[in-house]
This record gives structure tokens, sequence and C-alpha cells, in this order.
């Protein structure tokens, strides 16, 4: 378990956390959609916390998951990174030290755990990087932490299938989401 003077917990959208988060009194750091908004909040939030972990709680699609798991991100990809044309891997982005796939410590043994492919779009379709769900915050979010020496740990909460329904199945099961989600924050934090 990791101290709440130790963390900061951040999500995408006041959407996701459906106000459960903060009716207990939660303090919730909400980065905005894409990896440019992340990654500066994530960058905000670690210089003036000093926080040694950041949890990231959100939503995912995925077309290897079920809808309503959870899973753990054990991996961060960029999904929409391609300078393939120049002879680099899609994902990778060149002369950068920091790899393309970002691993993670894993938290909780009984959860799946999935890499998970981050990009600025609303993935409905077969990503170029191979992954197993997808969003549009993790991997800056893992640069950034990786960067500043932070500790990372995100789940993702399975709304849909990352296809041409998405949409539609994300906003109908965010409030089951934020639930699943708040139960596992508590697990983390003491």
């Amino acid at each position: 378990m990791f101290n709440t003077n130790d963390i900061a917990l951040l999500m995408a959208l006041p959407g996701e956390s459906q106000g459960l988060f903060e009716k207990e009194n939660i303090n919730v750091h909400y980065t905005g959609i894409g990896k440019v908004n992340a990654a500066m909040v994530a960058m905000d939030v670690i210089q003036k916390t000093k926080c040694k972990v950041i949890i990231n709680l959100g939503t995912a699609g995925s077309s290897k998951f079920p809808t309503h798991d959870l899973v753990e991100v054990s991996t961060f990809v960029q999904r929409d990174m391609d300078i393939s044309p120049l002879g680099f891997k899609v994902g990778e982005t060149p002369f950068d030290p920091i790899p393309g796939a970002i691993e993670l410590i894993p938290f909780f043994p009984e959860l799946s755990q999935g890499v998970c492919g981050t990009g600025d779009s609303f993935e409905t379709g077969t990503p170029k990087v191979p992954c197993e769900l997808v969003d549009m915050e993790g991997y800056a979010l893992a640069k950034v932490c990786r960067k500043m020496g932070v500790q990372l740990v995100s789940l993702k909460y399975i709304t849909d299938g990352a296809d041409h329904n998405a949409h539609n199945d994300w906003e109908a099961n965010l409030v089951l989401g934020a639930k699943k989600l708040l139960e596992y924050y508590k697990k983390m934090v003491k």
C-alpha cells in the first residue's frame, strides 16, 4: 500500500470519476484529453506535490478484454507515433532516450495485465502498434514519470470494444467504471 502523502491521483476527465472520489474527499488531478495535456499536468503535479507515485485511473477500449474488466497496464506504447517513412519503427520516437514501450511494475497480481496503446485519437479500429487496450493519455504519463523518477501504477476500466460503437459504450459504462476504480484505489492507499 502507498501512503497518501506519497501519491498523486490522475484521471483524464471528471466523467471518469463520476464525482465518487470527490464524495470521499480524494483529491483528483484531471489531465484533460490527450498526450500533451496529460504530460503538462503530470509534470506540474510532480513538481508541486513532490509525489513518489502517480496513480492513473481511467477508462480504455479493448478488442481483447471484455467490457467491464479492470486491467492493470503492464506496458504503455504510442500507437500514433509513425515516422516509418524515415525508417523508424511505428511507436518509436526518433532520437529519444526513453523507449517506445515503457514497462510498469505490477501492483495487483489478481488483475489481468495488458499493453496499452496511447494516441491522440479515439481508436475504433486496429492500432498500428500491437496493444491490447487503448487510451489517450497513458504513454505521456509514463514518459513523464520515467523522466522524473516517479513510479506509475495505471488501472483501466474497459468501457468499450474500441469499435464503431465505442463512443456510445464509453458513456454508458462510466458509472460502473468509477465504482470499480474507487474500490481498487482504496486497496492501494492507506
